[in-house]
């Protein structure tokens, strides 16, 4: 029960509003809940495949890598790669599921990765370095997804406790309160009818 509330039917009114807005809150909280919810087991379905590819590939590419790195000098490995001939940019963009915005990520990749001549270099750093270039899709849409949940789910607990909130304690303190001050105004109607009755019996004798 709401501590400051006064026994009037002002009071009384005010309350039942509040109790109408609070509820119609809860309800579209609620509704957002099951839906950051939904999105959340959808997101977190493609995630682990995708990481599990991801891990695979990347072992794959370091294991390209150490085998270009057995077969050749060092110091002609370090020299090809010296000098990228390959660009690569991100884009991130903004989209909005259920009022949060989660991050879009798009490549933009230009160039040859493939960067020096064959003389000095073996044919595991060609397929390393295309090994690494394959990865870059997945990798990206891995971060993306990830870095979607983790918003997704950050938001999903603040709504959560909103919608607790609402339910067990602001909902509740309304209704006890508007119990209250209905009790009251019964009694004092009762008290007052009772006067009146007294009144009436005295003017009648």
């Amino acid at each position: 029960m709401l501590a400051n509330a006064n026994a009037t039917r002002m009071e009384l009114l005010q309350l039942r509003r509040r109790v109408a807005l609070a509820t119609r809150g809860h309800h579209l909280l609620s509704e957002k809940r099951d839906e950051i919810s939904r999105q959340l087991i959808k997101i977190a379905r493609k995630i682990q495949p995708l990481r599990k590819q991801v891990e695979k590939q990347l072992l794959e590419t370091c294991r390209r890598f150490m085998l270009a790195r057995a077969s050749v000098e060092p110091e002609h490995t370090k020299a090809a790669l010296e000098i990228p001939t390959k660009k690569f940019s991100l884009a991130v963009s903004l989209a909005s599921v259920m009022n949060v915005r989660v991050p879009e990520l798009s490549k933009e990749i230009k160039g040859d990765i493939i960067c020096y001549g064959f003389s000095t270099t073996s044919g595991e750093l060609d397929v390393a370095l295309l090994a690494l270039e394959e990865v870059f899709d997945n990798l990206i849409e891995l971060a993306e997804k990830e870095k979607q949940a983790r918003l997704l789910a950050t938001e999903l607990q603040m709504t959560r406790r909103r919608v607790n909130v609402l339910e067990h304690v602001v909902i509740p303190q309304y209704r006890d309160t508007i119990k209250y001050i209905f009790d009251k105004l019964a009694e004092a109607e009762r008290d007052n009818t009772s006067r009146l009755m007294k009144i009436a019996d005295i003017i009648r004798a």
